[in-house]
């Protein structure tokens, strides 16, 4: 289910020649169980199976023992169930409801509203909407119980805005590094040689498929930047309509003097040489 599709359609053709190519040893087993085949033909016991396991039966080969009756009904059998299995699994995968959301590689920390923030940023990579999309920030670290002893787990961060109405062409999530933070009180230094991981998970419902679509991405302590900020991606055309540039989602820069975010201030139009094969989608092209 999660396998790629070239990688999919491999594994069943090894599983379809690996079946047809153990009932052909079965076949050879027998006493010339199949009409017309060969003497010691391997080859042509394959075949022949090839023929019933798809229910092909061209007629130039049969069973004529008692045995091959038996070896070539025990594989249509086979072959029916392999064919439910191969249908059902096709259907799953062009059924399953696949969120494309494109997340940033890098977090950064840098000052929002007065305060020292952790910040994601991700965008919307299809012509749709996610709504009531919500979002959650959670951290694997290792904790010390009362007792001494030493776990591993996972503790929520708060999000200054964890709920999107309409998640169409990109979000940005703030986490407020205050006393309540698992971050407060950690540098750079310090928090590039801790143990902690970022997991971001984000639920909402499509409106083209009409289905609940999930996606997460997970951040190692090493990849936080900071005194860093996202450049802006989000632009204005002259025609009032968004543009979004998704080839730069992950690019940042150190604070300016300015600041603000990206998602919320968007520029008129970004002075970017535009990446090769970026991708990029309009407002009026998701209406």
């Amino acid at each position: 289910m999660t396998i790629s599709w070239p990688a999919f359609v491999a594994v069943l053709a090894v599983a379809f020649v690996t079946l047809n190519f153990v009932f052909a040893i079965i076949y050879d087993l027998g006493e010339a169980p199949i009409a017309n085949a060969r003497p010691n033909s391997l080859s042509d016991l394959f075949f022949f199976s090839v023929e019933t396991t798809s229910t092909v039966g061209y007629g130039d080969m049969h069973p004529q023992t008692i045995y091959g009756h038996v070896v070539a009904t025990a594989e249509n059998f086979t072959g029916l169930l392999l064919l439910a299995v191969m249908t059902g699994l096709v259907f799953a995968r062009f059924s399953r409801p696949r969120a494309r959301i494109i997340f940033a590689k890098y977090p950064v920390v840098t000052r929002h509203n007065g305060s020292t923030t952790l910040i994601f940023r991700m965008a919307n990579a299809r012509s749709n909407f996610i709504t009531e999309a919500t979002a959650k920030l959670w951290v694997l670290r290792p904790t010390v119980t009362e007792e001494g002893k030493r776990l591993i787990g996972f503790e929520q961060m708060r999000l200054l805005r964890s709920e999107n109405p309409t998640f169409a062409l990109s979000w940005t999530l703030f986490h407020a590094i205050d006393e309540e933070s698992p971050l407060f009180g950690q540098d750079e230094d310090t928090l590039a040689m801790s143990q902690m991981n970022f997991v971001v998970s984000i639920v909402g419902f499509d409106e083209a498929s009409g289905q609940i679509v999930r996606a997460r991405d997970v951040f190692a302590a090493q990849d936080v930047r900071f005194g860093r900020e996202y450049v802006d991606f989000v632009w204005i055309d002259d025609q009032g309509l968004r543009h979004i540039d998704y080839a730069k989602i992950d690019a940042t820069q150190p604070v300016s003097a300015a600041g603000g975010d990206a998602e919320d201030k968007p520029s008129p139009k970004p002075d970017l040489e535009p990446a090769a094969g970026a991708g990029e989608a309009t407002e009026h092209q998701r209406r």
